[in-house]
This record gives C-alpha cells, sequence and structure tokens, in this order.
C-alpha cells in the first residue's frame, strides 16, 4: 500500500523532514509527497532519489504529487542521521562551504560592494579541492539566474566538482525560480546539515 504523505501549504524545508521522519519509521517501497510549490517539488524529489526512489512527479498546476517507487528488497528505514544531500568525495584536504547571502561584501558602498563579491567568486577556484560546496542564499540566489555576472564562473566550478545549492525559499519570494540556470534547488536542511559536515565554513 502506498504511503501518501500531505505537505500542501508547507515550505521547504517541512515537506522533506516530513518525508525523512516517515522514511526514518517505515522501510517503504513506495510512496506519494503531495505539495504545492515548485521548490518543494526539486527538494522532496532530489531527496527522495538518493534514497534509492525511482521518482516521477503529476502536477494539475495547482498540487503536485511527487511518486517514489524502489525494489522491495532494497527498501530499508532511513537511518536517522543520514545526510540529505549526497556528498562528493574529494582529496584528503578539508571541506570549506561558502555562504553566499547578499550580492555585496560589507556595508556602506553598494557598487563597490557588487565589484569586490564578483571579485571574490571568480578567485575562489584558487582554494582548488578545498572548496567543497557553495550555498547561495536570500538576494545571493541571484546569482544562480540567467542575468549573472559570475554566471561562468559558477558553471566551472560545478564542472570542478564544487556541489552549488541555491535556497528555494529565496527563488520563490524573489519570484526567481523559473530564472535558476544553474544549482541544484535546496532548502534550510541541507543547509544546516552542510556547515555541520564542513570543515570550515566562511559567511558572506
Amino acid at each position: 500500500m502506498t504511503k501518501k504523505i500531505d505537505c500542501r501549504t508547507l515550505q521547504c524545508p517541512a515537506p522533506v523532514l516530513k518525508t525523512k521522519k516517515f522514511l526514518e519509521q517505515e522501510a517503504a517501497a513506495t510512496i506519494d509527497v503531495i505539495v504545492d510549490n515548485e521548490a518543494s517539488v526539486e527538494n522532496v524529489s532530489r531527496f527522495l532519489n538518493f534514497q534509492g526512489f525511482e521518482v516521477s512527479v503529476d502536477s494539475d498546476g495547482i498540487t503536485s504529487t511527487i511518486s517514489g517507487r524502489r525494489d522491495h528488497k532494497k527498501a530499508k528505514k532511513l537511518e536517522t542521521d543520514s545526510e540529505p544531500i549526497k556528498i562528493k568525495e574529494k582529496s584528503d584536504g578539508q571541506k570549506i562551504l561558502v555562504i553566499l547571502s547578499s550580492q555585496q561584501i560589507g556595508k556602506g558602498d553598494d557598487e563597490l560592494g557588487q565589484k569586490l563579491m564578483v571579485s571574490f567568486v571568480k578567485t575562489l577556484k584558487e582554494m582548488g579541492n578545498d572548496l567543497w560546496r557553495l550555498i547561495l542564499l536570500n538576494h545571493g540566489v541571484k546569482f544562480s539566474t540567467k542575468d549573472s555576472e559570475i554566471l561562468e564562473e559558477l558553471k566551472e566550478l560545478k564542472a570542478s566538482g564544487v556541489t552549488i545549492l541555491v535556497c528555494g525559499a529565496c527563488l520563490t519570494h524573489l519570484g526567481l525560480m523559473n530564472d535558476k540556470v544553474i544549482g541544484e534547488t535546496t532548502n534550510m536542511l541541507d543547509t544546516v546539515t552542510s556547515m555541520q559536515l564542513a570543515d570550515k565554513v566562511i559567511n558572506l
């Protein structure tokens, strides 16, 4: 019997947390999660996919049902300390997490601050394999859109193995969900977990 989890009216990360809690209690092979916003569709789909489910989405334009199916033989309860996002193994060096919550560095001259931030991101590659993950929050999510000044730099970082996460709630609030062209739509659960796993966190 397929378990249906109704997450309508809930904003991320609540749908992911509710789905995660169920999978910690049940070794389910089938699951349907009902949501009503695009950020939750992407986050829950990615979460189920990482847990070994084949994922499909059916939408009527208002609500979406995310269906997860996996082999009954492979179904098992989710470990309570399981990480929501798959971690890509890198070198033996440290794992540095960079969080960009603005489009500028510092306070004062906004134009100068924006130039500094662009320069900072363009220089991030100098961290080499130590740069592990980049998270875009608040107005920092604008860097993930088609009009971003640093889109090419972000593409290079992604190609080198850096995980780029983009806050889904921020994209929704700013009306930019359809403008995102790079990065995985994420939620606060992934952000908190990333901070816990990182060896060093740089927050700008």
